[in-house]
């Protein structure tokens, strides 16, 4: 049996790495792909290919520069 201190250590790894995938989701662009997706399949729209969908937004953001420093 493991003890409840065990437990939460678990947890609070679990937690950590969860939070991790989440980052690195975002940072990739997955989660975009991911939203895209659900998004048409709230309003019933065919979803563009995997391939459409980066080269548009690679097509927006050299269309719309952001020149940052951090």
């Amino acid at each position: 049996m493991t003890s409840p201190i065990a437990a939460r250590g678990g947890d609070a790894v679990v937690r950590a790495w969860r939070g991790v995938v989440w980052y690195l989701r975002e940072w990739s662009g997955e989660a975009r792909w991911d939203r895209h997706l659900a998004h048409c399949t709230d309003h019933g729209h065919t979803p563009m290919s995997r391939r459409e969908f980066e080269r548009q937004r690679m097509d927006e953001v050299e269309a719309n520069p952001v020149s940052r420093c951090c």
